[in-house]
């Protein structure tokens, strides 16, 4: 039976680049951090040859300014998200807070050919790529228990359990970058996923099962998600 090899890619902005990290049947077997969209992309076609890419940025912009019905949903289980703005807002901001989402768009259009973007449940033994995020992997692999505060060593401790081999991951770029090619491996053997949002403004997958680890207590959904999306839309928020 082939090895699967999958990569996970936590995006960055022009300065900081992209940190991957490819695994082959679930062990890791290599990483790389570049700026260089190109680079990374020969890396997972023609290095890897990988079947399945998750990455961490956007998939689609905002047709409206608002949150898109993937941003929405995790919001109503207690997991705050990212809002996407407009593509347009994007370009403009002054500072150019958004430019790690430019350059994820730059990277999804670079793999279009070859890795069409998942929009639905992922197929086993399909090539595809997928938008995941490692706050909302580990509130599913933890039974609802993600704390930011904690990510470092909630997401290192996930990372562990999956036999992943923690010492060439030394930032939690490389360690969220791993976590996201756990996600595209699960999915590549046809572990049950769950996605949030639809085909038309994007999907979100991440790891369906939920092992509760330890007696967690249940994760309080947020009670007025319209006011959490007014806030999330007007500051610069993020939970990755």
């Amino acid at each position: 039976m082939a090895l699967i090899t999958t990569v996970g890619i936590d995006v960055g902005g022009e300065r900081k680049g992209f940190h991957a990290v490819a695994l082959t049947d679930g062990t890791t077997a290599d990483q790389l951090v570049t700026a260089d969209v190109e680079a990374l992309r020969d890396w997972c076609l023609n290095t890897h040859n990988a079947l399945v890419i998750a990455i961490d940025a956007p998939c689609r912009w905002s047709h409206d300014g608002r949150m898109r019905t993937c941003e929405r949903e995790p919001m109503w289980q207690g997991m705050h998200c990212f809002a996407s703005p407009s593509r347009e807002r994007a370009v403009q901001h002054p500072s150019n807070y958004y430019g790690w989402m430019l350059r994820g768009e730059a990277l999804y259009q670079a793999l279009e050919t070859s890795h069409p973007l998942c929009t639905a449940h992922p197929i086993p033994g399909e090539r595809f790529c997928l938008k995941t995020f490692p706050h909302a992997i580990t509130w599913h692999l933890r039974g609802g228990n993600a704390q930011a505060r904690q990510k470092r060593t909630q997401r290192r401790d996930l990372l562990k359990q999956a036999g992943i081999d923690l010492t060439p991951l030394s930032s939690i770029d490389l360690a969220d970058a791993a976590l996201c090619a756990l996600t595209a491996h699960l999915a590549a053997s046809g572990t049950p996923c769950q996605l949030y949002g639809d085909a038309t403004e994007g999907v979100i997958v991440v790891p369906a099962a939920v092992p509760a680890l330890s007696p967690y207590r249940s994760p309080k959904p947020i009670a007025n998600v319209a006011s959490a999306a007014q806030a999330l839309e007007g500051g610069p928020l993020r939970e990755t």
